[in-house]
């Protein structure tokens, strides 16, 4: 419970620095925000190798996951739906619903629902005695499942947002081989495991990322550089690392501070926010010149956006009817955690100059279900144990 509160104290953090910064950097404002943007690289990284080794999948009975991963996409793309609908219908003017600029910086930005924060999730179920049980077992697939559709399903939004140029061709051509490569050969290399290795590790995939890009923009200029997201390189490298069960105290302590450290860059790389006026953020976005509203009607959408997003995670309920009602529904309660992988949407969409009030609203909303999960864990343990004595009589 600490973990996930230091999680939602540092997002916090990092949102107030945000607007203090500027002003007291004044005109060096602009290289401490490249840095942040380079430790933000690497930190996502880092943990997006650590979710890789989580995914594991016996090759032999491959047919097993076909449903699982089709509940696993469906738990991921109801939040975001039902979340995007409720930003452009109920967020924006009128004679925005049609406009499909709108549409792709909403879609991208909405994302950050999608996917189940597995590290947090995994840590917290094994701390209350669950991880031997059908609900850990299953939520462990769902949850690597939602987070490697949300990578995925990054790469045609990416598409939407700036076309379908020569550049979005060699990024599917990486994201195709990389695939294959994670596949082929998942669990198969022996690479040391330790997090100063990873670490090492996030830093050379992010640096490759990076260079492609400077290099790219360098000969072709910004609109023909060739940006490739670290979400999916670093995920296959921790696909293709031979699988540990055992992790160290000092490693385990290491991924929850550069987790921390994170999660407060992200809020520091927030725009500045002005309620008092009229827009927020690079108005080079659209949905960033939304005007500013309350901070009480904010509180108000934070608390409505959170209720749809885990709506729809309850995907899970409508399958799995060889189990009970309970099970079902602790394993779709446990989906409601969301971390890291969410947070490293909202640092893309940033990237693509996406502010506004919906971009507050997101990170707010972000915030709200982190410092909820310590209480979405305790239902979870209730229905298991609830669903165990109903068994036994």
């Amino acid at each position: 419970m600490k973990k996930v509160l230091s999680f939602s104290v540092m997002l916090m953090l990092g949102l107030v620095l945000s607007q203090l910064l500027p002003g007291a950097l004044g005109a060096n404002y602009e290289v401490a925000r490249h840095g942040i943007e380079i430790l933000l690289g690497v930190c996502l990284a880092f943990i997006m190798i650590n979710v890789g080794r989580e995914f594991e999948v016996d090759k032999s009975n491959i047919k097993v996951y076909v449903k699982d991963y089709l509940v696993a996409m469906l738990a991921a793309a109801l939040p975001w739906i039902f979340i995007a609908t409720y930003y452009i219908f109920v967020l924006m003017p009128t004679d925005w619903h049609t406009s499909g600029t709108v549409w792709k910086e909403t879609l991208l930005l909405s994302r950050f629902a999608a996917p189940t924060s597995a590290g947090i999730l995994f840590a917290m179920l094994i701390a209350i005695g669950l991880q031997s049980s059908w609900i850990y077992k299953k939520i462990q697939v769902l949850a690597i499942f939602d987070d490697l559709d949300t990578i995925l399903l990054m790469i045609p939004l990416q598409i939407a947002m700036i076309g379908m140029q020569w550049q979005m061709v060699v990024i599917l051509v990486v994201v195709v081989v990389l695939l294959w490569i994670g596949w082929r050969k998942m669990g198969f290399y022996s690479l040391r495991s330790d997090w100063k290795s990873l670490m090492i590790y996030a830093v050379f995939t992010y640096g490759i990322t990076y260079a492609v890009y400077q290099l790219t923009k360098y000969f072709f200029g910004e609109e023909g550089s060739v940006h490739i997201e670290v979400l999916l390189p670093a995920f296959v490298l921790g696909m293709v690392m031979k699988h540990s069960h055992g992790v160290s105290k000092s490693d385990d302590r290491a991924a929850t501070c550069i987790s921390m450290l994170f999660m407060l860059l992200v809020g520091m790389s927030m725009p500045l926010i002005n309620i008092n006026a009229a827009t927020v953020g690079n108005t080079s976005s659209v949905i960033a010149t939304l005007a500013m509203p309350s901070w009480g009607t904010i509180a108000v959408h934070v608390v409505i956006v959170s209720l749809l997003s885990n709506v729809g995670k309850l995907a899970p309920m409508f399958f799995y009817q060889d189990r009970s009602i309970k099970e079902r529904l602790a394993l779709s309660v446990g989906m409601f955690t969301r971390g890291e992988v969410g947070a490293g949407v909202i640092f893309i969409a940033l990237g693509y100059h996406i502010g506004g009030p919906i971009l507050l609203i997101s990170v707010l909303t972000l915030v709200l279900n982190l410092i909820l999960t310590g209480g979405f864990v305790v239902i979870v343990k209730h229905l298991a144990l609830s669903a165990a004595n109903d068994k036994v009589y």
